[in-house]
């Protein structure tokens, strides 16, 4: 079940990637500095390869998850969404931010790219808890 469990958490993390991406699409673009096309898209398109990769990448952060979740004793519902939300605020959003400032980028890219990886750890060690 545990194998099953970070798959789905994975998926969630993933799904919410996309929604949370394509409704804030127009300002990342702009604050990533990624070159669009005639119609606003970026240039050269998504490779499927580039998807398969970032779910393998949630595959990963859902593993350790797992593991850290295990080891610290979280079951409930209401833990693992906090630990979740932890992981994303005070992990993987400071190294972010870290990145963009010496990137010299745009704090609206910390704060696009900061915001899913709270929301999605934090729906990620929800999912983790419940299963």
């Amino acid at each position: 079940m545990e194998l099953l469990s970070v798959f789905i958490a994975a998926a969630v993390g993933f799904v919410l990637g996309a929604v949370w991406y394509g409704a804030l699409s127009k300002p990342w673009i702009q604050a990533s500095g990624v070159e669009i096309d005639a119609d606003g898209k970026p240039k050269g398109g998504m490779s499927p390869v580039i998807f398969a990769i970032s779910f393998v990448i949630q595959l990963i952060v859902a593993g350790m998850m797992r593991h850290v979740f295990s080891l610290s004793g979280i079951e409930n519902a209401g833990a693992g969404l906090i630990a979740g939300i932890g992981v994303g605020l005070f992990f993987i959003s400071p190294w972010i931010a870290l990145n963009n400032m010496y990137a010299m980028r745009p704090k609206a890219l910390t704060i696009i790219d900061g915001g899913y990886a709270t929301v999605a750890c934090g729906a990620m060690g929800l999912v983790l808890a419940l299963l």
